[in-house]
């Protein structure tokens, strides 16, 4: 078994939340790379994506990544770490890479700050253009897909762990 696990998926999807579950049932530390991006930029991510842009932001998610040298630890990316082929084949190689997969449905009901959250997309994108435009992102780097829509954060952990 690789030595990590790599949560992937749409912001709402809940990468950070299983994520710590997941890590806390496996005794692995856990990463998230959106807030090590926060930490070592010292600033969030809306105020990154409103300084400099989607793609500065993207930039700054794939040399987080990139530096990442660890083990036995769950990592949940931003939901733009997929547009990096570096960052992905980084996770791949170090990581079993899993996608929690989520209806735009779900993901709308569980999101209502869209324009605060710091999510790396055009002006102009909607947020189902983006979704629609991630999906098979997603689905392209995942060692793993699990259904996360009819499953509260502990069943998703439980089922991760099962899959490995």
């Amino acid at each position: 078994m690789k030595s990590n696990l790599t949560l992937i998926g749409m912001p709402g999807a809940g990468k950070s939340t299983v994520g710590i579950i997941l890590a806390k049932n496996l005794s692995f530390g856990f990463i998230d790379t959106d807030v090590l991006i926060q930490i070592n930029q010292q600033k969030s991510l809306q105020q990154i994506l409103d300084e400099s842009g989607h793609l500065n932001l993207r930039k700054v998610e794939e040399r987080e990544i990139m530096k990442l040298n660890i083990r036995k630890h769950v990592i949940a990316t931003g939901g733009s770490a997929a547009y990096s082929t570096n960052a992905m084949s980084h996770l791949l190689n170090i990581s079993k890479v899993i996608f929690l997969e989520v209806s735009f449905e779900e993901i709308e009901r569980r999101i209502h700050n869209f324009k605060t959250r710091g999510i790396a997309k055009t002006e102009d994108q909607t947020f189902r253009d983006l979704y629609d435009e991630r999906q098979s992102l997603y689905k392209k780097y995942a060692d793993i897909i699990i259904d996360c829509n009819r499953s509260d954060q502990e069943e998703i952990a439980m089922r991760i762990a099962e899959s490995i």
